[in-house]
């Protein structure tokens, strides 16, 4: 019983229902919904999204913002392309220089960050520009084409019903999980999150928090420009330009709170399936596709309503920082 209480007060069970009802009535409507290939492209746009909307996420678990989640993908992909085609780089070597590279770009968000005492807001804005344009300098905006065929199989293969990214996204949506439940820098970053003074004044350092953020941040959004690159099987410079949006969206509808504190890894994932459940609606029902940004912003305008609502009710409302 104290399970089925837990699971009822679980603030994602809304858009679980959400979720099944959604594909239920898009089934009725659109029988076509159900078939194979449509699925795929749901769990194909589900491995890509959820993982560098979870690298937003972790940041804003601490109160701050990523703009640059986008750019570093790109330059991380153009990297890894460029390091397989130019420099005949084995994969697994091209992988790891795209991680580095990720896991540097991070770094440097959270030092300058914790450093200049900007907020995030600013630093990432300047950053954002910085790595796009190394992108691009570095192409002259033109795509890496020769990629490796085992590149290329990851982004295409099936294993039974399910496409390969699947067995990457899922172990780092369950390891981001059990990072921010039940380790302790995890549960630190969202201490300092909720109550960045509090958490000082405990002893927990704001300059590890906020470099362990940032660092993870670019790791993921390594993660998910070199997937997309298997996906769109070469390395494009546009890689990373429609991140932004997505990447807050799943995590405030799934329940983040932008001023830190709360991240669900549940609720984002059900947050990415929402959006996915958005475009491909719109798709089948022949909608315009750009009307899915309108919708997508209203979401997030929703999702933050209602959580300032219920921050109201519980008697915590914060005031909202741009940190």
């Amino acid at each position: 019983m104290s399970r089925l209480r837990n699971l009822l007060r679980a603030d994602w069970l809304g858009l679980l229902l959400l979720v099944l009802g959604g594909s239920a009535a898009l089934a009725v409507v659109r029988p076509e919904f159900l078939t194979p290939y449509n699925i795929d492209v749901i769990l194909v746009s589900f491995c890509l999204t959820v993982v560098y909307a979870l690298g937003q996420g972790v940041i804003i678990a601490i109160g701050h913002m990523n703009l640059a989640l986008g750019a570093i993908g790109c330059l991380v992909a153009i990297a890894f392309g460029g390091a397989m085609e130019v420099w005949h780089l084995p994969i697994w070597l091209a992988a790891v220089f795209g991680l580095l590279l990720g896991t540097i770009c991070g770094f440097i968000n959270g030092w300058l960050t914790w450093r200049s005492g900007l907020t995030s807001f600013i630093i990432t804005l300047a950053t954002l520009s910085i790595f796009k344009g190394t992108a691009l300098g570095i192409t002259q905006a033109q795509p890496f084409y020769r990629i490796p065929d085992a590149v290329k199989a990851f982004g295409s293969v099936r294993w039974g019903p399910l496409p390969a990214m699947l067995l990457l996204a899922l172990p780092i949506v369950i390891a981001t999980g059990i990072f921010l439940a039940r380790m302790i820098p995890g549960r630190q970053m969202l201490a300092y999150g909720g109550n960045p003074n509090a958490a000082e004044l405990s002893g927990i350092s704001r300059a590890r928090v906020v470099l362990l953020a940032h660092t993870l941040s670019g790791v993921l959004a390594a993660v998910a420009g070199m997937m997309t690159v298997a996906r769109l099987q070469n390395a494009t410079p546009a890689i990373g330009d429609e991140w932004l949006i997505a990447s807050f969206a799943a995590p405030v509808i799934g329940g983040a709170v932008l001023t830190g504190g709360h991240l669900s890894v549940v609720g984002t994932c059900l947050g990415v399936l929402v959006v996915a459940l958005i475009n491909q609606a719109l798709v089948m029902l022949a909608v315009d596709p750009f009307y899915v940004q309108v919708l997508l912003g209203l979401l997030i305008l929703g999702a933050v309503g209602l959580n300032r609502l219920r921050e109201a009710r519980l008697g915590t409302t914060a005031p909202v920082r741009l940190s």
